[in-house]
């Protein structure tokens, strides 16, 4: 589809905006955007009218702006619209009291009973369980010489590790799996895998949910799950109901798992198409240090990041922003891949530098909906890196980057597949 949004060279036509094309290179279409129209109202393929929202400074604004509503009730959907702003078949599974959702004080209550679960020292304790995970993934196709990195390791890596973290039994994990790949694939259209996918997970967090509380222990143990530390939570007066609980856990494996796949997918695809960024990583690593691995994740997550588009605002009141006035139910999305190229606040925005130092990019949000899992996502991320190149020393794509597909979606960027090649090492898993 083409626009043609007001600026101040009206004779040039906007690019076009999600076509496959767009999907495999949107950068361009972003840099026009934030030149000539950086607030800029548009029909997307849903048929939903949206403002877009793409230089840095607008964007860090409309992130924190509590003008900005995350509810859907804020927005008078159309006829053609209706359920289309949020994540399909959520409404009709009654999981839509989740942090993406809901707006203070309801978002400040549910957002305190998890953030235990993502503490520093947390997260730090969980680091063995990730470096588990991802030696055993590696260690089932390093002696092939070839594997699909999103299918084999990007993808399954976080699917288990929000498994772990939530308490979900390690004999139904591949169902959690099965069902995120649907989502992933988006079989049956571009919506009806997602509403399907959903619609199972609801069912079994249920019975989860009822399966823990006859279970729980009168006093928490150490490291207690987070499924049981939201239901003891509820049994103990902090008004978590029985569908806040589930859709908590459901946001958390929902946003969990696609944000880090697309991290390690998308950052791995820009380290093998960056020789030298790669081989300066290979070359910190080889020496012990960390310090690189861990600016350089900030530095992938800012290039390429797995969320392209922040998720759903609504604007509760009329409200200027970038210059355009925008009134009160309109839906408003920030292009988090266009301000992390902002060149007013990246110096050469367009050039992958691993140890970029000043580095506030957005990748994971800004204000009170900063991504809660973003601890977890880096230390998975470090992790998957750090380990693949270090074990997998000369890994190369299988095919030329022009070959790789990447997946349509409005808020999430990442590869189909990653098919590499590299010298079989080890022994395969029997």
């Amino acid at each position: 589809m083409t626009d043609q949004p007001s600026s101040d060279r009206p004779g040039e036509p906007a690019p076009d905006l999600f076509t496959w094309e767009f999907a495999t290179d949107p950068y361009p279409a972003y840099a026009w955007l934030r030149e000539h129209a950086p607030v800029h109202r548009t029909r997307l393929p849903s048929g939903v009218e949206a403002w877009l929202v793409t230089r840095y400074a607008d964007a860090r604004q409309a992130l924190a702006d509590a003008r900005l509503s995350k509810n859907p009730a804020h927005h008078d959907e159309p006829a053609h619209a209706k359920g289309k702003t949020g994540i399909p078949g959520e409404r009709k599974a009654d999981l839509m009291t989740h942090l993406l959702n809901i707006d203070p004080p309801d978002h400040t209550r549910l957002r305190r009973l998890v953030s235990k679960a993502f503490t520093p020292r947390r997260v730090a304790e969980f680091a063995p369980r990730v470096q588990q995970l991802t030696d055993d993934l590696i260690g089932a196709f390093a002696a092939k010489g070839s594997a699909d990195l999103i299918h084999d390791f990007a993808f399954p890596l976080p699917i288990y590790a929000i498994c772990d973290l939530l308490g979900v039994p390690r004999e139904d994990q591949d169902d959690f799996r099965d069902w995120a790949g649907m989502m992933i694939r988006h079989g049956g259209g571009p919506r009806g895998g997602v509403a399907r996918s959903v619609k199972k997970m609801r069912g079994y967090l249920a019975e989860l949910i009822h399966r823990k509380r006859a279970a729980l222990p009168a006093e928490p143990a150490p490291g207690e799950d987070l499924i049981s530390g939201l239901i003891r939570a509820s049994d103990h007066g902090e008004h978590l109901t029985e569908n806040e609980a589930a859709a908590m856990a459901f946001i958390l494996l929902f946003a969990g798992f696609e944000t880090t796949v697309n991290l390690i997918g998308n950052g791995t695809f820009a380290l093998l198409t960056h020789p030298e960024e790669r081989a300066r990583l290979q070359r910190s690593l080889a020496a012990g240090e960390t310090g690189l691995l861990q600016t350089g994740v900030e530095e992938l997550l800012r290039y390429d990041g797995p969320v392209e588009l922040a998720t759903w605002r609504f604007a509760t009141e009329p409200l200027t922003l970038g210059g355009q006035e925008i009134a009160a139910g309109d839906p408003v999305l920030v292009v988090l891949a266009a301000a992390d190229r902002d060149p007013a606040r990246f110096p050469d925005p367009d050039v992958l530098d691993l140890g970029r130092a000043d580095n506030q990019h957005l990748g994971y949000g800004h204000g009170i909906h900063y991504c809660l899992g973003a601890p977890l996502a880096r230390l998975e991320g470090q992790a998957a890196l750090a380990t693949l190149f270090t074990r997998l020393p000369d890994l190369r794509l299988a095919v030329e980057p022009a070959e790789l597909r990447w997946r349509g979606g409005l808020i999430m960027r990442g590869l189909r597949t990653l098919p590499v090649e590299f010298t079989p090492v080890g022994k395969a898993h029997e």
